[in-house]
């Protein structure tokens, strides 16, 4: 079972692949096309700026990858910029284009004087009922976040507040889930979040 890590030049690439090994995943960071698509289940993980991203990521074809792979019903996570590149688009980049594998686009942080970028550990509420499989076992704790823009989903899986502003920290659609976090920076519950995709992705 291989779950590969999408390398389009921006990412934690080998924190995360260390947090999949640690859980029994087998881990591949890869920017070739055939070989992500031919995995078992897929992150993109993103650090930077939206913008160049979305660029790195078309320019390698691998936004083909990512929207193939989340159509074929494989288990996809997408984390930081690589949950936000999920959406339609974001006021990071004005006029460049996300996946749009969900609907929104992510905002700026900032309301009520905060400092931003926002750097630290915030808690995640979860919702739904009942909440995603992936968080089931989790409880209402704290991860570790590192942007400067999130999106507002009323329907989020978890969602966290940072100064005057409640923004989506984990969202899911079909089998897409994506976190605002970083779970391969936060500890045991982080952990937990991937051992539970691994799992998804071995069935």
């Amino acid at each position: 079972m291989t779950i590969a890590i999408v390398d389009y030049g921006m990412g934690n690439l080998r924190s995360v692949a260390r947090a999949i090994e640690h859980v029994g995943g087998r881990a591949l960071v890869t920017g070739d096309p055939a070989a992500a698509l031919a995995a078992d289940a897929l992150i993109v993980p993103g650090v930077g700026h939206f913008g160049a991203c979305m660029r790195n990521l078309r320019e390698r074809r691998l936004d083909e990858v990512v929207t193939s792979f989340a159509e074929s019903g494989r288990p996809v996570f997408g984390v930081c910029v690589g949950m936000q590149v999920m959406f339609e688009g974001s006021e990071e980049a004005p006029g460049v284009p996300g996946l749009g594998l969900i609907g929104g686009v992510s905002t700026r942080l900032g309301a009520g004087g905060v400092k931003v970028p926002h750097m630290g550990w915030n808690q995640v509420l979860w919702q739904g009922e009942p909440v995603h499989p992936y968080v089931a076992d989790i409880p209402q704790t704290w991860f570790y976040f590192v942007h400067s823009f999130a999106p507002s989903v009323p329907d989020a899986v978890g969602v966290t507040t940072y100064g005057d502003t409640a923004f989506a920290a984990a969202v899911s659609k079909g089998n897409l889930f994506a976190t605002q976090f970083h779970p391969e920076r936060s500890g045991e519950w982080g952990l937990r979040l991937y051992a539970a995709f691994v799992k998804d992705a071995a069935r």
